[in-house]
C-alpha cells in the first residue's frame, strides 16, 4: 500500500525523477556493486549522486504460498498493514510521521516473496529510515486497521466475483497446479479472511522476515559504506533464519482444453506451454525465441499472422513466466466470438512452425537488437525500476555479473540454440482456455 505525501515533497521528488529521466541515456556509465554490511547483510547498489534521492527495495522469500490452509489471503492482508501503525505509533500517528518526512513507502506480496520499497530524499534519510525500520520490525496489527483493510479486500473480492474472468482464472490455476499453493487465490476469500486474527499476522511476519532470506537493491545518493550501515540499521535486528513451510516444485498440467461460456463482447484465448528456469543455460535462447514468437516487438510472428495479415485481434502476446517453483510460457489474445476458432488455429500453426523449423538469421538478429536496445528503456528508466532490477536477479541467485554480462549472453545465442529450445518448449500440446460466448460459426 502506498502513502501519498505533502505537495512540497511530491514536487521535490518529481523534479528529481524528471532530472533522472533526462540523464538516463548515458547508461554505459551505470555501475552495479555488491555491498556487505558489518553484520553480513548483502545488497546490490547503484550509486547516483546527481540527485538527492534514495530508493530501497527488498524482498523476503516466502509469499502467499506461506498462507496456512484456511487462512488464504493472510500475506496479502499483512502487506496492507505495515504502514497502519508500528512500534509506539498507531495508524494515524504513523501516517502523519510518514507525511512529515516526505517519504513514499509500499509493500506487496506475490506467490514467492513479500516485497517492500521506500523512496526518500537524502536530507531526511535518517528520519525516513527510522519509520521504515519500525514498519519492517514492529508492525502493530491493531484491530481497527485489520478490520478496515480486510473490509476493503473483501469488497474487491465481491466485485471481482461479478466478472466471469475471475472464475476463469481460478479454473485456469486449479487446472494447471492442482492442489499446489499456486492454485490458491492470493487475496483469499471472504471466509478465509474472516478467520484471520492479529496473532496469525504476527506469526507470519515472524516466519518470513529474517535476514537469511532477504534480498535488497539500493539506488541513489548513497555510497557503499553508508549503504552498509543503513542495511544494519534497518534490518540488523531481525532474526537470522526464517521459519518457512517448504513448498514443492510443480509442473503445470498441460494438454487440457478449458472453456468458460459467458456473453462477453469478445472471446479471450490463453495457451500455456512449458517454461524454462531462469538459471538454465539455454534461458536466453528461450528469451529470444519468445520475442520472435510473440514478445514485446511488433515484428513478432504471432502479431504478423494474427493481427497484421488477418485482422483477427488487436493484440497477441507471449511471455515467459518464472516463479520460484514452476515456469511457463503463456500466450494470450482476444477476438470476436465467431473468429475464436480461426484465431486459435492460426496461432497454433505459427507455434508449430517455429517449433519445427526454428527462426531465421534475420529474425534472430532483429530480436537481439530489440531486447538489448529496449532493456534500458524498460528496466532502467527510473530509480524504482533499477532497484527492482537489482532485487530480481539476486532473488533468483543469478549473481551480480548477470547484469553486466547480459548483452554478452544474448549475443552468444545462435539460430541452432533457439531452434532447439523452441522444439523443447513448443513441441507439446498446451493447455488452452477460452472465455466468452459459446463457439459460433464464422459468417
Amino acid at each position: 500500500m502506498t502513502r501519498l505525501f505533502p505537495l512540497r515533497h511530491a514536487l521535490a521528488l518529481f523534479a528529481a525523477l524528471f532530472t533522472l529521466l533526462l540523464s538516463l541515456p548515458a547508461q554505459a556509465e551505470i555501475q552495479f556493486q555488491e555491498v556487505t554490511s558489518p553484520l553480513g547483510i548483502k545488497a546490490w547498489l547503484m550509486e547516483d549522486h546527481s540527485l538527492p534521492l534514495i530508493t530501497i527495495r527488498f524482498a523476503f522469500e516466502g509469499g502467499t504460498t506461506q498462507d496456512p490452509v484456511g487462512k488464504e489471503g493472510l500475506a496479502n492482508l499483512m502487506t496492507a498493514l505495515f504502514d497502519e501503525g508500528a512500534g509506539d505509533l498507531d495508524s494515524e500517528a504513523f501516517q502523519i510521521e510518514l507525511d512529515n518526512v516526505g517519504a513514499e513507502m509500499s509493500f506487496v506480496a506475490d506467490n514467492d516473496a513479500v516485497y517492500g520499497a521506500m523512496r526518500l530524499l537524502t536530507e531526511q534519510r535518517d528520519e525516513a529510515l527510522d519509520l521504515f525500520k519500525l514498519a519492517i520490525e514492529a508492525p502493530r496489527f491493531d484491530q481497527n486497521p485489520i478490520d478496515r483493510m480486510r473490509a476493503q479486500i473483501v469488497a474487491g473480492i465481491v466485485a471481482a466475483a461479478q466478472d466471469p474472468s475471475t472464475a476463469a482464472q481460478n479454473l485456469w490455476a486449479q487446472t494447471l497446479y492442482g492442489d499446489h499453493p499456486y492454485a490458491r487465490r492470493r487475496e483469499g476469500t471472504p471466509e478465509t479472511l474472516a478467520s484471520i486474527t492479529a496473532d496469525d499476522l504476527r506469526s507470519l511476519h515472524q516466519a518470513i522476515f529474517a535476514r537469511a532470506n532477504l534480498h535488497v537493491g539500493i539506488v541513489g545518493d548513497i555510497d557503499a559504506e553508508a549503504a552498509g550501515a543503513m542495511l544494519d540499521m534497518v534490518f540488523g535486528t531481525l532474526p537470522e533464519q526464517p521459519d518457512l513451510t517448504p513448498i514443492a516444485d510443480v509442473e503445470p498440467v498441460l494438454g487440457q482444453e478449458l472453456e468458460v461460456n459467458y456473453p462477453l463482447p469478445q472471446t479471450a484465448i490463453y495457451l500455456a506451454y512449458p517454461g524454462i528456469r531462469r538459471d538454465a543455460p539455454d534461458y536466453f535462447a528461450a528469451y529470444l525465441m519468445n520475442e520472435i514468437l510473440g514478445g514485446g516487438s511488433i515484428l513478432s510472428r504471432l502479431t504478423a499472422e494474427v493481427r497484421e495479415k488477418r485482422g483477427l485481434a488487436y493484440n497477441i502476446t507471449s511471455a515467459l513466466l518464472n516463479f520460484q517453483h514452476t515456469e511457463m510460457l503463456i500466450i494470450g489474445t482476444a477476438t470476436r466470438a465467431d473468429r475464436a476458432e480461426e484465431t486459435l488455429a492460426v496461432a497454433q500453426e505459427v507455434i508449430a512452425r517455429l517449433a519445427e523449423n526454428g527462426p531465421t538469421e534475420a529474425e534472430l538478429a532483429s530480436a537481439k537488437k530489440y531486447v538489448i536496445g529496449s532493456y534500458p528503456i524498460n528496466e532502467l528508466n527510473s530509480s524504482s525500476a533499477i532497484a527492482n532490477t537489482l532485487v530480481g536477479p539476486d532473488l533468483r541467485n543469478l549473481g551480480i555479473d548477470h547484469l553486466t554480462r547480459r548483452q554478452e549472453l544474448i549475443e552468444a545465442v545462435s539460430v541452432a540454440d533457439v531452434k532447439a529450445v523452441a522444439a523443447k518448449l513448443l513441441g507439446v500440446k498446451p493447455t488452452t482456455l477460452l472465455i466468452g460466448p459459446e463457439a459460433q460459426p464464422a459468417p
